[in-house]
């Protein structure tokens, strides 16, 4: 027997009422992303989009629509934020009150950390051929740019260090694999001269798991001094 029309199931037509206004979840995140003092993830904005808003595609509109203008929508340490248009950068550079200046020694540690991590202070020495201060390591976990990852595997188990989050975010990276390659350095005029066939940038890794030549660190590290400082003069 065959159904009567009246018996025919039908699926229900889509509640169109539940699907968020596109334009008004980007005006939302809009507003978010001014607002935040830091930058926010996609996971920080669905969290406050109307539900079923697609963050992919507003995050997509915002940096298309900022693209040209004054402030960027960009990525940093995977996260977004609005950023000066990099052209328009020297229009801001009197406003800027530059508080402290980091020293040549600091500059060469943070670059050997960033490459290198997770790397012991001893082996910074080793690379840089002078002794480094403790003091160029606590100026640097002051700035928030490096941190304490975890001790070494080997005799006087040294502390290791990484860089942080935040070292992305003030230098505009998204990710740690976006510094510099040789060729880039080299580009850049901070190669100069025929550079030795055995020479090479290694390529850095924040990972923020331990690898296999490190341990933890212990509930008191961040409370005691973490090594013996050494000698201090000859830094440069």
């Amino acid at each position: 027997m065959e159904p009567s029309n009246d018996d025919t199931l039908e699926a229900p037509a889509p509640d169109e009422s539940r699907v968020p206004d596109h334009g008004e979840a980007v005006r939302i995140a809009e507003a978010l992303l001014f607002a935040s003092a830091e930058p926010l993830s996609a996971e920080d904005l669905a969290g406050r989009l109307p539900e079923g808003a697609d963050v992919e595609k507003i995050l997509e509109d915002l940096s298309a629509f900022y693209a040209s203008r004054g402030v960027n929508l960009v990525r940093v340490a995977g996260k977004w934020a609005f950023r000066t248009a990099s052209d328009l950068s020297f229009v801001l550079a009197r406003n800027v009150v530059e508080q402290r200046k980091l020293s040549r020694a600091a500059m060469e540690t943070l670059a050997i950390v960033a490459y290198h991590q997770p790397v012991t202070r001893a082996e910074i020495e080793e690379i840089r051929g002078v002794a480094t201060s403790k003091g160029t390591l606590d100026t640097l976990m002051e700035t928030g740019w490096i941190r304490l990852r975890g001790r070494r595997k080997a005799p006087g188990r040294p502390v290791t260090y990484g860089t942080t989050s935040h070292f992305l975010e003030h230098f505009g990276l998204d990710a740690i694999d976006d510094l510099p390659g040789l060729e880039e350095l080299k580009g850049a005029g901070f190669i100069e001269g025929r550079v030795p066939s055995d020479f090479s940038v290694p390529v850095p890794s924040d990972d923020q798991a331990l690898r296999e030549d490190e341990d933890p660190l212990e509930g008191d590290d961040l409370f005691q001094p973490l090594e013996m400082d050494q000698t201090e003069t000859g830094e440069e």
